[in-house]
Formats: C-alpha cells, structure tokens, sequence
C-alpha cells in the first residue's frame, strides 16, 4: 500500500525508516513538513514521483537520506544544498536526471554519496570538489558523459571512488594520484584512452583497482610495479603492450589479477610463484610465450587459472597438480605438449581445459590422443635385473608398505578431523559495500539487546544483513591523541583483510565514517571457549577439547608461517576463541596483532595482552607507557600494575614465541578449566 498521508503529524520525529516494505505511490508531502527530522530511509519500495523542491530548506537537521530502489524521477532539488547536516546520501536505482550532481556539490559534509545506476545524470560538474570530507562516491551505471573533473583532487579524504559503466572520455587524470587516502578505484567499460599515469604509485592505500576496457595502451609504467600492497587489480579488455617483469611477485597479498585481452608478450615471471594468496589469475587472450613456470605450483590458494589463447610452449609442470583449491583451469588454445598430469586437481578437470593444444597426450577424458607407451627393456636387461627386481619384490617392497601403513595411521590418528577439513575448498571471498545505514538497520539501531559483549578495544553486535545474513559487527571505541596515530581498528583490518584460514574469523567488510569504525565478521553462533570452558551449562569433552586446541594450532601455525610476513596474535585467551556451530575454533580479535616484516623476529612496542597469558620478563616497557598515559589524563595510578611486574607484555617485545607461549597456557587451561590468574594460584601454587 501507499505511505500513510498522517505521518506528517508526527512533530518531533527523528528518524523515519520506512525500507522494504513493498509500500507504493507517492511519498506525503507533509512528511517533508517535519522540520525535526534526521533520518529519513524509503529504501527497496515501489515509491513513484519525486523530491519537493523545498526539501533542504523544510529539513534542516537532516542527516540521511536513502531512497534507494524506488521510481523517483526528474532532478534534486537545489534547495538541499541548504540541509548542510547531511552526511550520506543514497539514491541508487532510480530515475534522476538532469543536474543533479551541481546541488549536491554544495553539502561540504557529505562522507558517502551513492548514485549509483541513474541512467540520465549528465556529466560530473565541478561543484564536486568542494565535497572535501567525502569518503565514499559511487556514480556507476549512469551513462555519464563528459571528463573527470580536475578538481576531484580535492577530495583529501576519498577512499572509494566508484566510476565504472559509464561514457566517460578523455585520459586518466594525474590528479587522482593526490588522492592519498583513496583504497579502491573502479573505471571499467568507460572511453579513456592514452595510458595508466606514472604517479599511480603514489596511491600507497590503493588495494583494489579495476580499469578494464576502458582502451588504455602503451606500456604499463615501471613505477605502477611499486604497489605491493595491492589486494587485487585488472586491466583486462585493453591494448596494453610490453612484458611482465619478475616485480610481479612482490605483490604478497594479491588475490585476484586479471591482464586478459591485452597484447602483452614474453615469458611469464618465474616470481608469479611467490604470489601465496592468489586465487584468481588469468593472462588469457594475449601474446605470452614460452614454458608454464614451475612455480605455478606454489599457488596453494589458487582457485581459477586462465592462461588461454596464447602462444605458451612446452609441458604443464606436474607441480601443479598440488594446487588443491583449483576448481577452474583453461589452457586451451596454446601449443603445449607432452603428458597432461592426472593427479591430484586434474583429476577434476575435463577436456574443456586443453582444447587446440595439438602436442598434448593424455586419458580419453581430456579429449587428447593417448601418450606412447615407454620403450620396453629388452630382454638381456629383464634377465640381468632379474635377481634385482626378486629382492626389491619379496624383501624391500612389504617394509616400505608396512612402514608407509604405519606412518598413515599415526597421521590419521593425529588429524583425523583436520584432514577432513582441510580437503575442503576454503571457502571463497566476498568482499561487500556496507554502510552504516546498513549496520543501524542490521542491529537496531545497535540496540544492548544485540549486544554480544565487548572486546579489546570495543563492543561487538549481533546483526542480521538485509539478505538475511547474521554478522557480528565490532564498533571501535573513539580513540584521540597519540593512541589515534596507531588505531587499534587500522591494524585489524590491515591485518584481517589479507589473512585466509579456515580457523580464523572472515571479515566481511568495513565501514569507516567520521567518529565511527566498524569491522562486520562473520558470526559465531556458539560464542567463545570461555564460555564452554566456565558456564556451568556448558560442556565439552575430551575430544571437542583436543579439536578446539587443534584449531587453534592451524591459526598460529598460518599467522606464523603460512603469510607472505609472521603475524604475531599478541592476545591468545579462551574469549578470544570464538566456536562455530559445528564447535570448530575460529581465532578472533587482532586489535594489538603486530606484522613482522622483512624477516624480523621480534619487535618492540606497547603490548597491551593480558595478564596470565603474557610470557614471563617483558614489562618495564608497558609499565612506563602505561604510567605515561596515565599521567596524560590526570588520571591516579592503579598500582595493582606493580604485581604484574614479571610479565611479558611490559617490556613490549614481541616475537611469534609470545603466541606459543600463550598457546601452552591455553592447553593447560582447556584440560584443566582453571584461569591462569585465578585465586587458588598463591604462593607456590600453580598450573604444574
């Protein structure tokens, strides 16, 4: 049905959230009447018409406005320059037109504006750069026409810039290259031309980039090489010429890379094998020469592979039948040659795979010609080694079965259910767009009913996406001062963002405004293992027990070696050790994580773990901070700090042997359901 015209009586009201609800019609001009109101949401309806023109002048205190997914047409009104409040803005799917942008272009405090898919907006005016505190714009699928203006420099502190399926022309601006904070930049299927700008390399918070078929050629720039901490970029569908250079492989948290329907020639690096993280690569359609590297096989999170249509000789390395994940692979069209492997992952595969590469062999299944059966020995050989071959069949042949049985069932014992699980694909990465619209409407308005509790650094909600997706969101605490410089909510999700285990929490996504950090996790419905451990009607056994440990033992052991640099946990504790509904431990909570790179071992810093899980002779350090912080806030000195004096986290060196450690501490406290700082360990008590 249609929205009820007498809402416009409800002097006072705030917030109106109305998404969803199939509702149709008009929206009541008298709602436009509540001059009190700050957040306004007819998101996902039917709603037909358009915006009064006195929109800004008659709501003042607006702070949101969303009407994406509705039929609303001409253009916005320029009166909502004057509702100078407004933060964020949605209009995604619906029909404006004309200038809508110029009126826009005045809200100075605008953080997210999302307009996406209006196919009749125009061009991009200038009155966008004076959005100076803008974060996040997304102009997708609106047909825009026109340049990108020089003045998007301006916006200092944009992170997402969202271009792509538009009719924009005219070259990549070097102006974008000041845009410092920017992390993710999309231009696919517009009309620029000329070549990616040398200064992109300056964008050190780039983590994704797509600019596919938007016609670049020439080379890709040297200095484009420098951006190592990329999480994934393509540049497919262009005419982009030149080699690959073995700088490739300094891309150590790259997931996705996509170069396909270039004119890129030469060898491909011998470095792609370094790429630990990778799970979607394709160099298909292109001029690439030579011999599949046999470092392809280290790929070990690889999931799909194209390296089709090209001009690749030799064999395919059988190194390549360890990448267990792989699920997707084309080497059709090229000239290889040789035995196709059937092992491991090819066993999968099907003839789709190899099509038009004349010199391959192989099993009927793949479609190619069967290989020549070796040279047989003849028979002076078969009566020389005759005797040989006698003893190597009654003697050595049943000790090396007998031991290779033995060996199997002490492996099955040990990982019984470990092995199960890891013979799982992972599973894949799906990075979302979420605001924080969508989390007040996800946790009520972050109501304490949705309150799981809280962490280092932070509450964490229980909310449910508008797909019916539960997630827990952890909201950051407001830090300022010198603590600000090194948020802990920076180093979770740098850290969280390039990690990929089974027992580690999935990051979902991240929604960063003024005043507000938030990290959306997968949820965790059988909570943590402190509570299994020391809630009365809770129970494990000895098994569930020797899982969880297990599982958190492949955690480390990945933070620890499995990254492209050693991540140490730094806060190892049962509250920390969330379980899923099968009971299967996922290690949480990497607000004081520390990355030790360039091979460092250890490293020295303000370590806030907690006590009793903390290695022993490592507090001076903490004690001073933590007396300086202190005495910043004019705060008294709690000096219960002086009984914490032999542990670790207090002279802040930091080291993977911190975490195993913890880990041992852990143990002992699964088995035993005693808390490492409990009363009863006095004296000459203790866990021994």
């Amino acid at each position: 049905g249609g929205i009820p015209f007498e809402l416009g009586n409800l002097n006072g009201l705030e917030i109106l959230e109305l998404g969803g609800n199939k509702l149709s019609g008009l929206i009541p001009s008298a709602i436009f009447n509540i001059s009190s109101m700050k957040k306004m949401g007819f998101s996902n309806n039917k709603l037909l018409g358009n915006l009064p023109p006195t929109l800004g002048s008659q709501l003042p205190y607006l702070e949101c406005l969303s009407v994406w997914g509705n039929s609303l047409n001409e253009t916005i009104p320029p009166s909502i320059s004057n509702a100078s409040k407004l933060y964020h803005i949605e209009l995604v799917d619906n029909e404006f037109s004309g200038r809508a942008l110029n009126a826009i272009g005045n809200l100075r405090m605008l953080e997210e504006l999302h307009i996406f898919n209006n196919p009749n907006l125009g061009n991009i005016p200038d009155e966008i750069g004076n959005l100076s505190h803008l974060i996040g714009f997304d102009l997708s699928f609106n047909r825009l026409t026109g340049t990108i203006p020089q003045v998007v420099h301006k916006m200092k502190k944009l992170q997402l810039l969202y271009l792509y399926d538009n009719e924009l022309h005219g070259a990549i601006l070097d102006q974008l290259c000041e845009l410092q904070a920017l992390s993710e930049l999309y231009m696919d299927n517009n009309n620029l031309s000329q070549q990616i700008p040398k200064c992109f390399s300056n964008l050190t918070s780039l983590r994704r980039l797509s600019l596919e078929f938007t016609r670049l050629e020439s080379e890709i720039p040297s200095s484009f090489w420098d951006l190592t901490y990329l999480f994934g970029f393509s540049l497919a569908g262009n005419d982009l010429i030149g080699s690959l250079p073995q700088q490739v492989g300094n891309f150590k948290g790259l997931v996705f890379l996509d170069l396909s329907g270039n004119q890129l020639s030469g060898d491909i690096p011998v470095s792609i094998g370094g790429l630990l993280d990778l799970q979607d690569l394709s160099f298909a359609k292109n001029h690439f020469q030579g011999h599949i590297p046999k470092s392809m096989g280290n790929l070990v999170s690889l999931e799909t592979l194209d390296l089709s249509a090209n001009n690749l000789t030799g064999v395919i390395p059988k190194s390549m039948e360890s990448l267990r994940y792989l699920q997707f692979l084309n080497l059709s069209q090229n000239r290889l040659q040789g035995e196709i492997p059937n092992g491991g992952t090819f066993a999968n595969l099907s003839s789709d795979s190899f099509e038009l590469n004349a010199g391959l062999c192989g099993l009927p299944k793949f479609g190619v010609p069967s290989c020549p059966e070796p040279i047989r020995e003849n028979l002076k050989h078969i009566k020389y080694f005759g005797k040989l071959h006698i003893v190597v069949l009654k003697v050595i042949l049943p000790l090396v079965i007998v031991a290779s049985f033995a060996l199997f069932m002490v492996i099955v014992g040990r990982k019984k259910k470990s092995k199960k699980v890891k013979e799982e694909p992972l599973p894949s990465f799906i990075w979302r767009m979420i605001s924080l619209l969508d989390l007040q409407r996800a946790t009520n308005g972050f109501d304490s009913c949705n309150l799981l509790g809280r962490r280092s650094f932070g509450q964490v909600y229980k909310g449910e996406l508008a797909d019916g997706t539960n997630v827990a969101v952890k909201v950051f605490d407001d830090f300022e001062g010198e603590v600000d410089d090194v948020t802990t909510s920076n180093t979770e999700c740098e850290v969280m963002r390039n990690l990929r285990h089974r027992n580690l929490i999935k990051i979902i996504s991240t929604c960063y405004t003024t005043g507000f950090k938030a990290l959306v996790l997968e949820f965790m419905p059988n909570d943590s293992l402190q509570k299994w451990l020391y809630s009365h009607n809770y129970f494990l056994d000895i098994f569930q027990r020797l899982d969880i440990v297990i599982d958190v033992a492949s955690a480390l052991e990945y933070l620890h070696h499995g990254y492209s640099v050693p991540v140490v946990h730094c806060d190892l504790k049962p509250s920390n050790v969330l379980l899923d509904e099968d009971l299967v431990a996922h290690l949480s909570d990497f607000g004081i994580s520390k990355l030790l790179g360039d091979g460092a071992s250890m490293m020295r810093t303000l370590t806030l773990a907690t006590i009793g899980y903390m290695a022993p002779g490592i507090i001076i350090h903490f004690f001073y901070n933590y007396c300086l912080l202190i005495l910043k806030s004019h705060s008294i000195i709690d000096f219960k700090v002086f009984e914490c004096i032999i542990e670790f986290g207090m002279e802040g060196i930091v080291s993977t042997k911190s975490d195993v450690y913890s880990f041992g501490v852990l143990v002992m406290e699964v088995f035993t359901r005693r808390n490492p700082t409990e009363g009863s360990f006095q004296a000459e008590t203790s866990m021994k």
